[in-house]
């Protein structure tokens, strides 16, 4: 026969859990899955900032394959993630690797690389402004040697290609924080057994380093490439809120700002740009992990 205090204990077990995750639960309920719900159901209506709108179906879907802007929007968005996630993978690994040595004053460096990962992307994005304003530093540096003022926030390509500098340069220290975590786990004895092999620095990094952190290398392809296909803060700093030059340089999140903000906003289609933009993502992440699962197999 079972005691009571037992029996109350086993009455009182489900129901304890839900208890500890109920804050947490209501947490995500409130600002994750309301608001993805709700952006759904709005882009199959007209609903603007004043007005709650009315069902209109695929209307807003069929009206972006006609918007000019959209698939500028889709462009850059697409440019930016082919720009700067190769250069997220490989340059904060062997950042890592040059980091990874324990020498005198590398903690130093370490902190020093990771600088711009806790700073503030207005104060960052700022500072970038006045380096490659027509009339900022890296101009001045450029008369001086006679190579004239170059349009790094004036011309519609070299405005993107700044704004991708910005994002590698901001996003260098977090991941190479993830590789240095993978490249602890690293057996040394691979490095022996291949130096004494005759392998050089090159070999090793490509036989021995690359096969043992490319998981890892996987989640950061697979962070950094959502991470780019969202860009707003460094293209919106650099551009201004039109997008660059005749709006050439808008991306999909910024269109979405653009579009569903404001006493006119139009939040039906900003949300139907919002849809699109989170399928592509989902896509991203999954094309990401099958092509890990191929080397794999």
């Amino acid at each position: 026969m079972a005691l009571p205090g037992i029996s109350r204990v086993r009455r009182q077990l489900p129901v304890s859990p839900w208890l500890f995750a109920a804050p947490g639960l209501l947490v995500i309920s409130a600002f994750v899955l309301y608001p993805f719900v709700s952006t759904v159901v709005n882009s199959f209506t007209d609903r603007r900032t004043l007005i709650p709108g009315k069902f209109v179906g695929l209307a807003n879907f069929r009206e972006l394959l006609h918007d000019d802007m959209f698939w500028i929007g889709l462009r850059n968005s697409t440019l930016y993630v082919v720009g700067v996630v190769p250069l997220l993978v490989v340059l904060p690994l062997l950042l890592a690797l040059l980091v990874q040595k324990n020498i005198p004053g590398i903690t130093f460096f370490r902190s020093a690389f990771y600088t711009p990962v806790v700073a503030s992307i207005v104060v960052v994005g700022l500072i970038w402004v006045w380096l490659l304003d027509d009339r900022g530093l890296v101009n001045a540096l450029l008369e001086t040697v006679g190579a004239g003022p170059v349009g790094f926030l004036s011309d519609q390509w070299l405005l993107l290609l700044s704004a991708m500098a910005v994002t590698v340069w901001k996003g260098l220290g977090y991941y190479m924080i993830i590789y240095l975590a993978a490249l602890g786990n690293v057996p040394r004895e691979l490095h022996e057994a291949a130096a004494v092999d005759g392998a050089g620095a090159v070999r090793r990094f490509l036989t021995v380093t690359v096969p043992a952190v490319r998981s890892t290398m996987v989640l950061v392809g697979a962070l950094s490439s959502v991470a780019a296909f969202k860009v707003f803060s460094e293209v919106y700093l650099l551009a201004g809120p039109s997008g660059g030059p005749a709006g050439e340089d808008t991306t999909l999140v910024m269109l979405v700002q653009r579009t569903g903000t404001g006493l006119t906003g139009r939040v039906g289609y900003a949300s139907a740009i919002s849809v699109v933009v989170f399928a592509v993502t989902v896509a991203l992440m999954l094309l990401v992990l099958r092509a890990d699962r191929k080397e794999d197999s």
